[in-house]
């Protein structure tokens, strides 16, 4: 039966090697579970809201992955975006709570679900120009790098140079240095399961010089998840018009279409799934992250994305969705052991360096951006400088797209401008303008 839906024979591929790759893919990801709660902690969410909901928009989205697309790719909470969830959306704006912002993602999901249905989705793609999505990749990676920083105490606040050199000798630090040379030295060695071992070893150096206890045990039954976490989806639309967060809604859109449906192409060009230039069942798979970024936001998560950890269960030998049912089952198990994650949650030394690494592989991006043409270029540094400097990824995006249209125009190239860029251009200055950002 399995190898009849999935296609085993046809990608072949058996149940064993898609069961390990499941198993290797969960353990390269497991991360999300532990770190989507610190950070989203940071915006007022409670933890065992974000635990849950991470939990449950991750299965829905790989299950649909899996069911209907057939593909090894993973769908969870996306890095990235919870930062600026928790950092810019509400962080930035005393009149935001979380429970809006959640709102408005959901807002975003809805729209997200239609587009995927519609070829409008890909035209989108097509307008964006590809230096300008090669910026926004390493404007988030450096963000989230510079938010491990500062967490762990490595970078401090400064009164006159904004930042500076935090105690090197202090015990958060040490500690969070010594998980990032373990993470990085298993990196080096190509260990698939660098990011998940080098927290194990983080967690137990942790524990046996006291900074971490399991007082509240180690597994309990699950959370009770809280359903509509913004009212009602009428509440949401309401919201959204009320605080005016046209441009946050647009912010999720455009950084998760980018970020999910570059990481898919990625990981099915890696697994010989690309077929004449083209993706088979791409309108599956793109729903699966619509379908789980509206969930998501319903129990309370900041927008989902496909997993490029998925690569690693593709170099295990995924090829199929049997593959992305393991790391569901084993992201269901998961939710028995709310006490560990809570206590290890509770530690930035232990999460810290995971966010600095994957802001590290984000910034590779850059070698793609077309650094000898000014008008493509500059705009692409706009987006990476500002995104951490203003702390706001929306900001960051705004400044490329205002930027890139300009100078095409003064160098006479405005012809080669898409259309949709002009009108992301006028959006993005009344929202700088007159929108709170």
């Amino acid at each position: 039966m399995l190898n009849r839906w999935f296609k085993l024979s046809e990608h072949n591929t058996n149940i064993r090697t898609e069961l390990l790759a499941g198993i290797t893919t969960f353990l390269t990801m497991a991360y999300i579970v532990v770190v989507n709660p610190v950070i989203l902690a940071d915006a007022g969410v409670p933890f065992e809201a974000v635990f849950m909901a991470t939990i449950i928009a991750t299965v829905v989205g790989t299950l649909w992955m899996a069911v209907f697309a057939n593909y090894p790719i993973a769908v969870a909470p996306g890095m990235g975006l919870n930062a600026y969830f928790a950092y810019s959306v509400v962080g930035g704006n005393d009149q935001i709570g979380y429970e809006v912002a959640f709102g408005a993602v959901f807002v975003s999901g809805i729209i997200f679900i239609i587009l995927s249905l519609t070829p409008f989705r890909e035209k989108l793609i097509e307008a964006i120009p590809s230096n300008l999505k090669y910026g926004i990749t390493a404007g988030i990676g450096l963000f989230i790098a510079f938010i491990g920083f500062r967490m762990s105490g490595i970078i401090v606040a400064h009164p006159e140079n904004l930042v500076a050199l935090g105690d090197l000798q202090s015990a958060p630090v040490l500690l969070t240095l010594t998980g990032l040379a373990v993470m990085i030295t298993l990196m080096a060695l190509r260990i698939n399961s660098a990011l998940f071992i080098g927290m194990v070893v983080t967690g137990i150096i942790a524990y046996f010089t006291g900074a971490l206890s399991f007082e509240g045990g180690v597994a309990a039954a699950p959370p009770s998840p809280e359903w509509f976490i913004f009212g009602s989806p009428l509440d949401a639309f309401a919201d959204v018009i009320s605080y005016g967060l046209y441009a946050v809604v647009f912010s999720f859109l455009l950084v998760t279409i980018f970020d999910t449906t570059g990481t898919m192409i990625g990981v099915a060009e890696q697994a010989g799934l690309i077929k004449n230039n083209k993706m088979p069942r791409v309108r599956q798979a793109l729903l699966s992250d619509a379908v789980a970024k509206t969930v998501g936001s319903i129990f309370g998560t900041s927008p989902t994305s496909a997993y490029i950890e998925s690569s690693s269960g593709v170099a295990a030998g995924g090829r199929t969705g049997l593959t992305t049912v393991a790391v569901a089952l084993l992201f269901i198990l998961t939710m028995f052991l709310a006490p560990v994650v809570n206590a290890v949650s509770g530690i930035p030394a232990i999460t810290s360096p995971v966010l600095i690494i994957v802001g590290s592989l984000m910034l590779g991006s850059v070698a793609h951006i077309k650094w000898d043409e000014f008008d493509e270029a500059f705009p692409a540094f706009l987006v990476i400088l500002s995104m951490p400097l203003t702390s706001s990824i929306a900001t960051g995006i705004a400044f490329g797209f205002i930027s890139h249209p300009l100078l095409k125009v003064v160098r006479g190239k405005g012809k080669t401008v898409h259309p949709l860029v002009y009108i992301f251009a006028v959006l993005f200055i009344f929202q700088l303008i007159y929108l709170p950002h």
